[in-house]
């Protein structure tokens, strides 16, 4: 049977505070009228903080370096396209998603 986790979306933190060993993080999102509404609140141990902001911090220098790819391939292609030639490698247009090594 596949494991049931539920899904958060969050664009923002409302609040961080730490008690008795836990760092509780408040979660939102961005209501229609523009203000952070809380969504969740997530609650780690702050022996375990470090190594969650350091994955996350990895994550997101592998989306830059993605990003970075996909604008230089799509600067190459542009440029040969411009002088006639062949672009430097065909491939598939980004899918906009993609999977990370942890």
């Amino acid at each position: 049977m596949a494991e049931l986790r539920p899904t958060i979306f969050a664009d923002g933190v409302v609040e961080a505070q730490v008690a008795h060993g836990v760092a509780r993080v408040t979660l939102a999102v961005t209501g229609s009228d523009g203000k952070a509404q809380p969504c969740a609140t997530l609650c780690v141990p702050v022996t375990q903080l470090p190594a969650m902001v350091n994955g996350m911090g990895n994550l997101l220098k592998q989306i830059e370096d993605k990003v970075r790819a996909q604008v230089a391939q799509q600067a190459t292609n542009a440029a040969a396209a411009a002088t006639g030639a062949a672009p430097a490698a065909e491939s598939a247009p980004p899918s906009g998603a993609f999977r990370f090594d942890s």
